[in-house]
């Protein structure tokens, strides 16, 4: 075997998760191989949204919010390291959450006062003065001036750079297609490129990583859940929040483009758009901002997101395989929990002081 595909730890899978995984690995010293189906940030990193923040989060589980409170406490320095890094500005912006659907404000406000994150119900007046395109204004709404959000293409392409600086090695186009063990644990990977050594390996391939891991006898509840998106061409100034109705939002970026999202559809690895998603999508956007009634769908798109049964993400050291690690799961969240969970994923295979319990994200029948 090339000394050239011998690591230290090689990461499988070149999304967010993946990338930041590495680069973590990367900072803490080690010498880090990538190895990706196809090409980095190309699937769920690159068709989703960017919001820092799970929709409607007070319905998720504690270890969602524990993983996203540390993740946006450093998303600010993260967008400035990545510019500096590699020349591309991954548009960190924090323009707030506007959410329309207001049935569940009180739990809204104890997960927040739980949490100690701003959220304040607001009446119709403020509701049109934080965001004058609307096209209905309800007689109460809940703002979220905290939350940001990051142009997700643009902080795939960031990280991409960031990483080569930092020494790792990418392998794109290289499947893997099975993993290597021997009687001390995991030595490997094999891909349609050879074999690729190494003592620690992490699983991050996102909704494919199941599958990897099936060879090896390994369950993990996580598929693939199909999300369409469109976008506008519009100009700066139209939309000046991210708003949030009935499960269906609108993001606007810097330069105009306006997203809107998205489909959930659980139809296996099947990824590709229809035309009823579209119209659906199109109704919503119109329904929420009239005025993008004058500006043309520039794309429409599909990914597959790695859903998991409560949108906890697994982060763990396999209990029997020495060097095995996984990281993946993270549903439609994976933007906003990505920074935590690349840090624990680092903390467990660095034998570090974690910075969140690491019990929550194992599989149910590893726990204690």
């Amino acid at each position: 075997m090339s000394s050239a595909r011998r690591f230290e730890c090689l990461v499988v899978g070149g999304g967010l998760i993946g990338m930041l995984t590495a680069r973590e690995l990367a900072l803490a010293g080690m010498g880090v191989g990538l190895v990706e189906r196809g090409e980095t940030g190309r699937e769920s990193t690159w068709a989703g949204g960017g919001i820092l923040s799970p929709l409607y989060p007070w319905r998720y589980p504690d270890a969602v919010t524990a993983l996203a409170s540390w993740s946006q406490s450093c998303y600010a320095r993260l967008a400035d390291d990545l510019k500096a890094e590699s020349g591309i500005d991954p548009e960190f912006q924090q323009n707030g959450l506007l959410i329309l659907d207001t049935d569940e404000a009180a739990q809204a406000q104890q997960w927040a006062d739980k949490w100690q994150r701003s959220l304040v119900l607001v009446d119709a007046q403020k509701t049109g003065e934080l965001e004058p395109a609307l096209g209905g204004i309800p007689a109460q709404a809940l703002w979220m001036s905290q939350v940001a959000q990051m142009r997700n293409p643009r902080l795939a392409q960031a990280l991409r750079t960031s990483i080569q600086n930092l020494g790792v090695k990418l392998f794109e186009h290289t499947p893997v297609k099975g993993l290597v063990l021997g009687e001390t644990g995991i030595h490997g990977v094999l891909t349609e490129a050879g074999e690729f050594n190494a003592n620690q390996v992490v699983i991050a391939g996102g909704a494919w990583s199941a599958l990897l891991l099936e060879s090896i006898g390994m369950t993990l509840p996580v598929r693939p859940v199909r999300g369409q998106m469109i976008l506008y061409r519009a100009e700066p100034g139209v939309v000046q929040r991210i708003v949030l109705s009935r499960d269906r939002y609108v993001i606007p970026r810097r330069d105009g483009r306006i997203l809107v999202g998205s489909t959930l559809e659980d139809v296996g690895f099947e990824k590709v758009t229809t035309h009823a998603a579209m119209q659906e999508l199109e109704a919503e956007a119109r329904r929420l901002i009239p005025a993008l009634a004058e500006y043309p769908i520039e794309h429409h798109w599909a990914g597959l997101r790695p859903g998991s049964p409560r949108g906890i993400p697994y982060i763990l050291q396999h209990p029997r395989i020495a060097g095995l690690f996984v990281n993946t799961g993270h549903f439609r969240n994976g933007v906003v929990l990505g920074p935590a969970s690349a840090r624990l994923l680092a903390d467990i295979l660095l034998q570090r002081e974690p910075i969140l319990e690491p019990a929550p994200y194992m599989l149910d029948d590893w726990r204690d």
